[in-house]
């Protein structure tokens, strides 16, 4: 006779959720949400920004702040980015977004691996990436799901998730503000 094993619902739970954190909303689902955000014409200028990253349980690792520099001709947006943590380490990353057709655009940096697909509609922008980081002495490289929404005072909100083997293990908030 089959008896099944008391961790049997709890296995199914964990491939149920498993299988959860591997999806994604479409960028799409927000294409009539407005503000209408254009990362061209938002990053166009100088904008500064203040974020966190927390780990799998919610705990603040670092914070910092983001100075950028973006010049946009209406086809490439290059977006110089200077970051300062709060144990005073810099870092640098310089990203290069070419605009394609219906709100897709094609973006690299000096250390995202391959290009990136991004993609914007509506209040929202979207786009998926391989970044390595080093974490205790060795390079991790992490999944990045990372989302930005226009919100009508200006600011745009940054949530990204830092994944790997489709975990979350960290995430990333930032709020953006244009400076004059």
């Amino acid at each position: 006779m089959y008896r099944k094993s008391r961790f049997y619902p709890l296995l199914l739970s964990l491939f149920a959720l498993l299988l959860a954190g591997c999806s994604s909303v479409d960028v799409d689902r927000y294409a009539d949400t407005t503000p209408a955000l254009d990362i061209g014409e938002y990053f166009d200028g100088q904008t500064r920004a203040w974020g966190m990253v927390q780990d799998y349980s919610g705990e603040v690792q670092r914070r910092f702040v983001v100075d950028i520099d973006g010049e946009y001709d209406g086809t490439t947006l290059v977006l110089d980015e200077h970051f300062l943590y709060d144990d005073g380490e810099t870092d640098r990353r310089v990203w290069t977004f070419e605009r394609q057709d219906d709100g897709l655009w094609i973006g690299s940096a000096n250390d995202v691996e391959g290009p990136v697909e991004a993609r914007q509609a509506g209040h929202a922008f979207n786009m998926t990436y391989r970044l390595p980081v080093e974490v205790s002495g060795r390079e991790i490289t992490f999944t990045m799901d990372d989302w930005m929404f226009l919100q009508p005072d200006g600011r745009l909100i940054n949530r990204t998730a830092m994944k790997k083997f489709g975990l979350t293990l960290a995430e990333i908030t930032i709020v953006f503000e244009r400076t004059p």
